[in-house]
């Protein structure tokens, strides 16, 4: 019993951080958002810079809802990834609400993953190997942190 005991404590420490850092910078992200002074530069581009900080906020709103929601919160969400870089001036407001979405579902779909779903493989080949859902968990907030902070770079560089 002490040893279950410990691995339920465990588990539901692992996914309750998980759940604090998700939702730490998905807040960070609106934040991110709400702080270009113009609107229109959310969908710059520049030299060097691919990517607009609109389209990596929806990359990161589909992957999200995708690979959290749809697995384990059965959202029925169906990704278009072609669309998450090449849809153009969606409005901030649009935006802010797809992130305050996408905060909600992870904060109910994480709640549905148990110790076994942490160490069983995720159910889809999503990286170049196989991974155990704890692991490409924990790789989906290094990636929301990642493109996180090529956003705030992005409206430092870019929305003078």
């Amino acid at each position: 019993m002490p040893n279950q005991l410990v691995t339920i404590v465990n588990v539901t420490m692992i996914i309750e951080t998980l759940k604090k850092l998700y939702l730490r910078d998905l807040d960070r992200l609106m934040q991110e958002i709400s702080l270009y002074k113009n609107e229109e530069n959310i969908w710059l581009t520049s030299a060097g810079i691919s990517n607009s900080a609109g389209n990596l906020c929806l990359h990161l709103i589909g992957n999200l809802n995708t690979y959290i929601g749809a697995q384990y919160g059965n959202t029925g969400y169906i990704r278009n990834r072609a669309e998450e870089f090449s849809l153009k001036n969606i409005p901030r407001a649009v935006l802010l609400k797809k992130i305050k979405a996408t905060m909600q579902v992870i904060d109910r779909s994480l709640n549905n993953v148990s110790e076994n779903d942490l160490e069983a493989e995720y159910p889809l080949l999503v990286l170049e190997e196989k991974t155990t859902t704890e692991y490409f968990l924990i790789h989906l907030a290094t990636h929301l942190t990642y493109h996180l902070g090529q956003i705030s770079y992005h409206r430092r560089l870019l929305d003078q």
